[in-house]
């Protein structure tokens, strides 16, 4: 019989009928060679097409004590609580990372079982618990609705970073910052906030982004700054130009006001975190952000700005830039050269933004800003009238 590789189960049954009569051949045969050539050929279509099912975990687990005689309390320092044991061996609770790897790194129990796939591996762990706000996070919805309470979220804490961090990771992001001198806070922290706003941009499906739409739709945004409920009404209108916008804000150690990113298929996203809850820093940090998009800043796939406004950058041109954008965007320098030496009352400043159609916050923000006198206007930059009209959809 000619040896030949088994392609089908008409082949393997006469790849086995031929073992069958060549099984019994003595020692030193010629025909040793083909039996052994059919052993491999054979071994290796069964390994392909007969896969044998992994050992049920639980079984396993179970299995492993018996055999190395330990009992419940043993495995508590594996699992946690005898509470937890209990959970797991009555199958009332799934097996979490770190149950798995100190199961694999105590008794040996093979990875590939615990994590029920013959494919997998028990990778290190990416991540420090303690290095992320959890009970905020948490309280936020960052996590998986699976997770019901806060100790379920603490108990599969590397699970809920991992799904966390998917969308992140495959980006790889490359970020550049306006920052104060102590930077932007807690980097973790960071990375969790725009994580979650890249989960939430994952969610929305948008038209292609049009530069030409974004610069026919700008002044139409500037303008939306009049109403009182303006701000309500941006998302609908980047969404219109393929520009994605998020609320979400800021966690605690951080002084982030917004950040801009292109999502993974290529949509412009604009986020911000209302850290400051005033209509001035509102309306210009999303002008900022809208000029740091129409000026091609994030024009690379993986490349991330994030803001703090506040703080001045006058070394890093994009940042001048995108405030030069703003600035223009709401009232032209001309305009402003001509008329800011007039802005001396509250009448003033009110007048002049009824003829050039935007908020009066605005114009008194800049007056501030410029003159470096954050008591003028206070009651014209719109203190507490930026949140309340995102509590619907505000994190």
């Amino acid at each position: 019989m000619e040896t030949k590789i088994i392609k089908n189960e008409k082949d393997y049954k006469a790849a086995l009928a031929r073992i069958d009569e060549l099984f019994d051949i003595p020692e030193g045969d010629p025909r040793e060679d083909e039996l052994e050539l059919l052993y491999m050929l054979v071994e290796k279509y069964e390994e392909e097409n007969y896969k044998i099912d992994l050992p049920d975990p639980i079984e396993a687990i179970k299995f492993r004590m018996e055999q190395s005689g330990m009992d419940r309390k043993d495995l508590a320092k594996y699992i946690g609580s005898m509470s937890k044991v209990s959970e797991i061996l009555n199958r009332k609770r799934p097996l979490s990372l770190s149950m798995i790897r100190a199961l694999h790194e105590g008794l040996g129990i093979p990875a590939e079982v615990l994590l029920k796939d013959s494919t997998a591996k028990l990778n290190s762990c990416k991540y420090e618990m303690k290095k992320f706000p959890f009970s905020e996070m948490f309280k936020r919805g960052y996590f998986d609705s699976d997770c019901k309470n806060l100790n379920e979220v603490k108990e599969y804490w590397e699970e809920c970073l991992e799904k966390l961090f998917c969308g992140f990771n495959r980006m790889k992001l490359d970020p550049c910052y306006r920052k104060s001198k102590t930077g932007l806070g807690d980097d973790d922290s960071l990375k969790a906030w725009l994580a979650k706003v890249i989960n939430l941009v994952n969610e929305e499906n948008l038209p292609s982004y049009n530069r030409e739409s974004l610069e026919n739709a700008v002044d139409r945004i500037v303008k939306l700054s009049y109403f009182p409920s303006g701000v309500q009404l941006v998302k609908e209108a980047l969404n219109k130009t393929g520009i994605h916008f998020v609320i979400l804000s800021h966690l605690p150690k951080t002084r982030l006001d917004g950040a801009c990113f292109l999502s993974e298929k290529g949509n412009p996203v604009i986020a911000m975190t209302l850290r400051y809850d005033r209509l001035d820093n509102f309306w210009f940090t999303l002008l900022h952000e809208i000029g740091h998009i129409y000026n091609e800043d994030i024009n690379s796939s993986n490349k991330l700005i994030m803001d703090d406004i506040e703080s001045d950058n006058h070394s890093d041109k994009k940042e001048v830039a995108a405030d030069k954008f703003a600035l223009n965007a709401f009232i032209p320098l001309k305009t402003w050269n001509k008329n800011k030496e007039l802005l001396l009352t509250k009448t003033d400043v009110i007048r002049f933004s009824e003829q050039l159609g935007i908020s009066p916050a605005v114009i008194a923000g800049r007056i501030r800003k410029e003159e470096s006198d954050y008591t003028k206007f206070s009651d014209l930059v719109g203190n507490g009238k930026v949140r309340e009209q995102f509590k619907g959809w505000d994190r």
